[in-house]
């Protein structure tokens, strides 16, 4: 529903308003379903073809005709949203400033930001890095949500930075929604493993109302975890009949 339409429905008390997060933003405020932030790993365990892989997973999601139907059925029909890439615990790099998405055009003009976007791998693999450089974000931009969400991928576990724990828990007392993508590409690390790595994303990385994973069989199916993740989240742990019964662990297999 268009936000013009809400404000109708709402001033003949057919609609309550949503509920709005506020924080430090601009003197006009903008009002949007979510603010999303995409964190994608670019650490050595990802190489330069899977980071391609990665990159265009996520443009094409919001090329997909259905994660902008997702965005545009939202009670306000927009969503805020920006992506930077993460590795060691002092290595953040913002690609994509925040933008509106809110149709084609725009989620179009996302795209082609990520497109045009630099690829560059670094070392170490920080989770809590990651988490605490979101935690930056959010207030960066003149965006209103009812809801914060974090989605962040990656093929490994945290060995760099602070403690996951703390930095999670001050996520979730923020009111941070976690969204985690997998992917099974290799081990992880020394008697880690595939299954290793679902059961930390699932136990120590995700969490919030309505949290989720998705794992990625390999990065052939990244493409497609990546599109199905997005339209998930972006329809919120209230998201209605299309995503209300699905497990809290969805696994994509390459087509």
């Amino acid at each position: 529903m268009q936000r013009r339409q809400l404000m109708r429905l709402a001033g003949a008390g057919v609609l309550c308003a949503p509920t709005i997060i506020r924080g430090a933003r601009a003197s006009t405020p903008d009002p949007v379903d979510v603010e999303l932030i995409l964190a994608v790993d670019v650490s050595r365990s990802i190489d330069a073809e899977e980071h391609e892989t990665q990159m265009r997973g996520y443009a094409n999601a919001f090329r997909d005709p259905d994660v902008v139907r997702s965005i545009m059925g939202g009670e306000i029909g927009a969503i805020g949203c920006t992506l930077f890439t993460w590795s060691d615990a002092d290595s953040q790099e913002n690609l994509v400033p925040w933008m509106k998405i809110d149709g084609d055009a725009s989620a179009g003009r996302f795209a082609a930001a990520i497109d045009a976007a630099p690829r560059r791998t670094w070392s170490y693999t920080s989770i809590s890095g990651a988490m605490e450089h979101a935690l930056t974000l959010y207030g960066q931009n003149r965006f209103e949500p009812t809801r914060r969400v974090l989605d962040i991928s990656g093929d490994g576990m945290n060995n760099s930075g602070r403690r996951l724990d703390g930095v999670r828990q001050t996520m979730l007392d923020e009111g941070i929604v976690m969204n985690g993508l997998a992917v099974l590409d290799r081990a992880p690390g020394a008697g880690g493993g595939a299954s290793a790595l679902e059961e930390y994303y699932r136990e120590e990385v995700i969490g919030g109302p309505g949290a989720f994973l998705v794992v990625a069989e390999g990065f052939e199916a990244f493409d497609r975890a990546v599109r199905r993740k997005i339209a998930r989240e972006i329809a919120g742990m209230d998201g209605g009949t299309r995503f209300a019964a699905l497990p809290r662990v969805e696994r994509v297999a390459a087509a």
